[in-house]
């Protein structure tokens, strides 16, 4: 690897810190401001079937309703984010933005009224769906052995998906998820491309 690749690639490595520094940064001060204001940030959140609610598609997944309920979210955020972005940063924010789409207008659609939904998780099970996903819509072997390494090292968290927790949100765990598998599909690169790219 010559000098100028080895710079380019300390530089990218940089940016994805910066970036993920940055949202996570972004998640602790709100929480801050909304522990000083008595929570009145979070009605910011989902809030099924109501039009104002809609908002909560952009803002749910940097509000919490707690320190614990962030500190729990921002590991696996961090994590998961940078997996995402390994091969590509600008995938970060692609992912992202499908992952929120989807997962918070499906929530706002099928949850039940009067509720109010916020938190990053939604976004870290998109996260997931993608990266599980990926190998089998590429089906190439350094993407299916990536999907098996982080099903290893995350598989566990699928039974959020699934309802019984109370005051835990399985609809945006749900379709978060499959926000993330859909962005798996459209990200999938086409097989003329993959020479040129990381093996990942």
């Amino acid at each position: 690897m010559s000098k100028s690749e080895v710079r380019g690639l300390v530089n990218e490595v940089k940016a994805q810190v910066s970036i993920l520094a940055a949202f996570v940064a972004l998640m602790w001060g709100l929480e801050i401001i909304d522990t000083g204001l008595s929570g009145l940030l979070n009605q910011f959140g989902i809030l099924p079937r109501s039009i104002v609610g809609l908002r909560g598609i952009v803002f749910a997944p940097f509000l919490h309703g707690n320190f614990p309920h962030l500190i729990a979210n921002t590991a696996p955020f961090l994590v998961l984010g940078w997996l995402v972005m390994l091969r590509r940063t600008n995938e970060f924010f692609v992912v992202s933005a499908i992952v929120m789409l989807i997962g918070g207008l499906a929530t706002w659609l099928v949850a039940p009224p009067f509720t109010l939904h916020i938190g990053a998780s939604g976004v870290i099970f998109g996260y997931l769906g993608f990266l599980l996903s990926r190998g089998y819509f590429e089906r190439r072997i350094g993407s299916i052995l990536f999907s098996i390494v982080v099903g290893l090292m995350y598989g566990g968290l699928i039974w959020g998906v699934l309802p019984g927790m109370p005051g835990i949100s399985w609809q945006m765990h749900l379709f978060g998820f499959i926000g993330g598998i859909v962005a798996a599909r459209l990200l999938a690169e086409p097989r003329a491309k993959r020479r040129s790219s990381r093996d990942f």
